[in-house]
C-alpha cells in the first residue's frame, strides 16, 4: 500500500512538473509573426517586422470595454511618464495598443480614446487597428497576433468582449519576454523594473 502511495505521489509530481515545463517552454518560444501589417491611429501602416531596435509593451483593448481595458491604458500612461523621465521611452521601448474590435475601433475612434487619456499621437505609442477596406483580413491578423501571445478573446454577440487579462513585453524581434496582469493588478513598478532590466 505504501509503495502504491509513493508511486501515485511521484506520478502526480511528474505530471505537475511536466505541465509547468510545457508552459515555460511555450512562453519562451512565443513570437509575434513579423509579416503582419496593421494601421495605426493616423491611418499609417505598421509592420511588426520593420523595427528591430526597441522593446515593445503590447496591450490588447477594445474601446467599448467598461473597466479593465481603460484602467490598464491609464496605468500604462503613468508608466510612460516614468519611462520618459528615465530617457528610455521612444528610444529603447515603445507601446503598442491593439484593438480586438477593429470594425468599431477605427483610427478616428482610437484617436478619441487616446484623447480621453491625454495621450498625444506619436510614433512611440501606437494604437493599432484594421483597415476598413480589408477588415476581414485584418481581423484574422489581429487574431494571429493575439494567439501568438496566448491572448484569447471572444465576442458573445453583444459587443462586450470576453478576453484574457494580460499585457506582454516582447523584445526587439517581437519575441516574448514577460506578461503582466491588466487592470488594477497592473503593477507599474514591476513592469518598469522589468523593462529597465532588459534595457541595461
Amino acid at each position: 500500500m505504501k509503495k502504491i502511495y509513493l508511486i501515485c505521489t511521484l506520478a502526480v509530481f511528474v505530471g505537475i512538473a511536466a505541465g509547468i515545463a510545457f508552459f515555460l517552454i511555450r512562453d519562451a518560444n512565443t513570437k509575434i509573426p513579423s509579416n503582419i501589417t496593421l494601421i495605426n491611429q493616423n491611418g499609417e501602416s505598421y509592420k511588426f517586422g520593420a523595427d528591430d531596435s526597441k522593446l515593445k509593451l503590447v496591450e490588447f483593448i477594445y474601446t467599448h470595454c467598461p473597466d479593465i481595458c481603460p484602467t490598464t491604458t491609464q496605468k500604462m500612461n503613468v508608466l510612460k511618464q516614468e519611462l520618459e523621465k528615465s530617457g528610455v521611452f521612444g528610444k529603447n521601448i515603445e507601446f503598442l495598443t491593439i484593438t480586438i474590435d477593429p470594425y468599431r475601433d477605427t483610427p478616428k475612434v482610437l484617436k478619441g480614446y487616446m484623447k480621453g487619456f491625454g495621450i498625444s499621437s506619436n510614433q512611440s505609442w501606437l494604437f493599432l487597428t484594421g483597415d476598413r477596406q480589408n477588415i476581414k483580413r485584418d481581423q484574422k491578423s489581429i487574431r494571429e497576433i493575439a494567439t501568438s501571445l496566448q491572448f484569447q478573446y471572444k465576442d458573445p454577440g453583444n459587443g462586450q468582449f470576453i478576453h484574457t487579462t494580460n499585457t506582454y513585453l516582447v523584445d526587439q524581434n517581437n519575441k516574448f519576454i514577460a506578461k503582466f496582469p491588466m487592470g488594477e493588478k497592473f503593477d507599474k513598478k514591476e513592469v518598469y523594473e522589468k523593462i529597465m532590466n532588459k534595457i541595461n
